[in-house]
């Protein structure tokens, strides 16, 4: 019986002492030791990474500071003074170049034709009989010389009118250059925004397409006066080849009349 309750207090003993080492010492567990090591490394880590995204978020900052900036004084610095438009003027003695003036300098089509013909030397028309009088030829030269003088009216007269369009608008376009100008040397934040700038941009280029425009108008123009200018210098040359031709045909004609005359008349003479 004694033997039993010692046993008993032994391992109670024990037992108490195995409870007291495990919940008043420390406990070492290589686990939660590792996993603290690799989180400690990943906040280095995520560290690392702001400071570097800090750094170019900075460096972007800075950039765009400095392509902010304007330019001092860039009225001062680039604006440059251009020639005005000048009007047509002319000395009008016998009242009869205003309207030509008036046309080519303000491109109303009425005005242009009025004026045009008021300065130029008008055509006549030939009358029936002066045209039933005619061979084939002289009425096929008289009309392309009457079609001539006809086209160079024409052109001329869409000259006269281009050069007025133009004219008439110059004074538009030159305010909104103006304007296009004075934005763009503008230092107003709200002027140089990107898509202002974007804005001011496709002006400049649509103003330069009707700039083209205009100058494509005037070179048509002139072509067709070239045009006109090289079918009149062709049929003075046409004309005169036709004259030689018609010349040698009628030498030849009255040559072998002449011949025939004279031969029958020596023929008649040795009869006698």
């Amino acid at each position: 019986m004694r033997k039993k309750i010692l046993i008993c207090l032994l391992a109670t003993s024990l037992c108490v002492g195995a409870a007291s080492a495990q919940f008043g010492g420390v406990v070492y567990d290589p686990t939660n030791y590792s996993n603290a090591l690799l989180r400690y490394f990943q906040l280095q880590q995520q560290l690392v990474q702001l400071r570097n995204s800090y750094a170019q978020l900075v460096s972007q900052y800075n950039l765009a500071l400095q392509m902010s900036r304007n330019l001092e004084n860039m009225p001062a610095r680039y604006r440059a003074q251009f020639s005005q438009w000048r009007n047509g003027t002319a000395i009008d003695t016998y009242t009869n170049t205003g309207g030509w003036i008036s046309g080519a300098n303000f491109g109303q089509p009425d005005t242009v034709l009025a004026g045009y013909r008021q300065a130029t030397t008008q055509l006549g028309t030939y009358d029936a009989k002066a045209l039933s009088s005619m061979n084939a030829d002289e009425l096929a030269r008289v009309k392309s010389q009457y079609a001539s003088v006809e086209l160079a009216d024409g052109a001329n007269t869409t000259a006269l009118a281009t050069i007025g369009s133009i004219r008439g608008n110059a004074q538009t376009l030159e305010t909104q250059i103006n304007n296009l100008e004075r934005d763009s040397l503008s230092d107003d934040p709200n002027l140089n925004t990107e898509v202002s700038v974007l804005n001011k941009i496709n002006a400049t280029n649509v103003l330069t397409l009707r700039s083209i425009q205009d100058s494509n108008k005037l070179l048509a123009s002139l072509l067709e006066q070239q045009t006109v200018a090289a079918k009149q210098q062709r049929e003075l040359t046409t004309n005169a080849i036709n004259a030689d031709i018609s010349r040698r045909s009628s030498l030849l004609g009255n040559m072998n009349q002449v011949t025939g005359t004279l031969t029958d008349s020596l023929e008649n003479f040795r009869m006698r």
